[in-house]
């Protein structure tokens, strides 16, 4: 028996609306989540939950609403999922944004 692949829902480029990031980044936590994941380097969900000082179910909610929204891209690897910054997409649909979101 093979195992299967888990696929992790992310919106394409063209969906990317900037009411609905610029809504789901209203949010304090979510705003800290974007700015700790600026530098690039993908996380784990328990390391960005151990950074914002939130229990790891908190974490896990707000990073689906940002993986929804098109901000980050959450890779498996093994039982674990690494987080990113869709910096590149971001950039492409809405110049400077991370710029300004990141300060």
């Amino acid at each position: 028996m093979s195992a299967t692949r888990e696929k992790i829902h992310h919106p394409s480029i063209e969906s990317l609306e900037l009411a609905t990031i610029m809504r789901t980044l209203g949010d304090p936590v979510r705003l800290d989540i974007v700015r700790l994941l600026a530098d690039d380097e993908p996380r784990m969900c328990s390391e960005i939950s151990g950074a914002m000082g939130q229990p790891v179910s908190t974490c896990s909610y707000h990073l689906k609403l940002l993986r929804e929204a098109g901000i980050t891209r959450a890779r498996a690897e093994g039982t674990q999922r690494l987080i990113t910054l869709r910096r590149d997409d971001l950039e492409a649909c809405f110049p400077g944004l991370v710029d300004v979101l990141t300060r």
